[in-house]
């Protein structure tokens, strides 16, 4: 009898939960610019970072998550589920005066998310082409876009080249100057969050400026770091300070609002660190624009009371593609034949109940001149080269030799420092990550069968591969520039 009691009331209390859970799933998407492996608490860093810490702590922590090496085409990545050699953003970024981005007839995140009835905004960097307006945040499925076009711009007065580069919508803003980024987008975030509709469901993408160069940040934070002798690092230090506090106050707006407990968030880097502006990766291999371990291997967690699991490392194989079909299905977005092709895979199983990822391979980057299609030569050094991984196996073709960078702060403390300076090219590498993530056993000699399979597994992905869309600079960029006082599209 008392077990019938209690079957029912297990059946009650399933059809009670099934209920909350069909209440709207607000979605908070934070991506942190160039942030190193090394520089959060939650890996040992001695850089503070108390919220980032709590929530994964309450999370899940994502220790085989992968991103790609540089800028625009993590958030090309991000946004179209697609690897950058499908959208053409495979080389470099996107500079200001050069007319291209990511391309019209890619469906974005956003424009899917639409779909199902979501408000989506962004606040922050964009850096997927401005050339036109068709190529600009709120053309591209977002109702309201906060922020800047490019990269790299000054933290305080909002300037890249001398000329403002900061919107509101179409508009430009000129009147923030002395407002460090962390702070200015963390407040239009609270101001999109707090004046939501709670009925309906939000996407929020908040990819802050920082942890990005110029290395600046308001001198109270700066001051938590003097222990750490190198300027550049101590200034970096206060930068991931001031981002982890911005990212605590975002969280108490969407707690304040009433949308928390519904709520999913994603914290991402974009790339690694890159020792020159402060940022680490160490242990691992390599930094910001490599497709070492230090480039391409991120920084990531996710938090929310959806998660059937908590408190734990996620070591399944990830990619920032999979996001789009992941939020998408949580989003109750089916696919019905209608959905592009995508590079990207469900994860959400992988992540909330520890299922295997149904991902086995990542295509890091193909990368290469157009006069050295024969990925059998060298090329040169600004082309990243070639990478993929298949399960544990990792294959390096032509890429620039890397270090390792051991932050300042530690270097007095460790032993067994490895500081060699490489120049030249690998033709080919092979690494089983699993065994050796800081990729110092080269397998190549070892190994030829295994080199020889993901060889054949890059020429299959070197037949759909299309032209990079790199284009050079217009200068009648740079002249509307100057002559507006502010960046914009200067094209249609």
């Amino acid at each position: 009898m008392g077990l019938h009691y209690f079957s029912i009331f297990g059946a009650l209390f399933a059809l009670f939960a099934l209920r909350v859970s069909a209440a709207p799933l607000h979605i908070l998407l934070v991506v942190i610019d160039d942030y190193g492996w090394s520089d959060v608490g939650f890996h040992g860093s001695k850089i503070k970072t108390p919220n980032m810490d709590q929530l994964a702590s309450e999370g899940v922590i994502l220790d085989n998550y992968y991103v790609q090496p540089i800028c625009t085409p993590t958030r090309s990545a991000l946004l179209s589920g697609r690897y950058p050699i499908h959208t053409g953003l495979q080389h470099g970024v996107i500079r200001p005066t050069e007319p291209y981005g990511l391309p019209l007839n890619f469906t974005t995140l956003p424009q899917q998310l639409k779909k199902a009835g979501y408000s989506t905004h962004i606040v922050g960097k964009w850096h997927l082409g401005f050339y036109e307006w068709s190529y600009t945040p709120t053309y591209r499925g977002f109702d309201s876009f906060y922020g800047f076009y490019m990269g790299a711009e000054d933290h305080f007065n909002h300037e890249r080249y001398g000329i403002v580069d900061l919107r509101d919508n179409k508009e430009p803003v000129k009147d923030k100057e002395g407002v460090h980024s962390a702070r200015l987008f963390a407040k239009e975030a609270e101001n999109v969050i707090l004046s939501h509709n709670s009925s309906r469901p939000l996407f929020l993408y908040l990819p802050f400026q920082c942890v990005h160069s110029p290395t600046e940040a308001p001198q109270e934070y700066i001051d938590k770091y003097k222990f750490i002798d190198n300027k550049t690092r101590r200034d970096y230090a206060a930068m991931v300070d001031i981002v982890d506090e911005a990212i605590g106050n975002v969280t108490k707006a969407m707690k304040k609002a009433g949308l928390w407990d519904d709520t999913l968030l994603i914290v991402s880097t974009d790339n690694g660190g890159i020792p020159s502006s402060g940022g680490y990766n160490w242990p691992l291999r390599g930094y910001k624009g490599t497709l070492w371990e230090g480039g391409v291997r991120g920084v990531g967690f996710v938090h929310g009371k959806m998660l059937q699991r908590t408190g734990v490392k996620c070591k399944e194989l990830l990619h920032v593609t999979d996001w789009y079909p992941t939020l998408l299905y949580l989003a109750g977005i089916e696919d019905d034949g209608t959905l592009p092709p995508l590079d990207g895979f469900n994860i959400w199983h992988s992540i909330s109940e520890g299922t295997a990822s149904p991902r086995k391979e990542i295509l890091h980057n193909i990368d290469l001149s157009p006069s050295k299609s024969d990925f059998s030569k060298f090329d040169t050094p600004d082309y990243e080269g070639i990478t993929i991984r298949v399960d544990d196996m990792k294959l390096l073709m032509n890429v620039p030799n890397m270090t390792w960078y051991k932050p300042p702060e530690l270097l007095p403390h460790l032993t067994n420092e490895v500081r060699k300076n490489f120049d030249d090219n690998i033709k080919v590498a092979l690494f089983n990550i699993t065994a050796d993530p800081n990729e110092h056993i080269d397998l190549s000699e070892q190994l030829p069968d295994v080199v020889k399979k993901l060889q054949d597994r890059v020429q299959y992905y070197m037949k759909g591969l299309v032209p990079s869309g790199k284009k050079p600079a217009d200068p009648k960029a740079m002249e509307m520039a100057r002559k507006k006082g502010y960046w914009g599209p200067w094209r249609g």
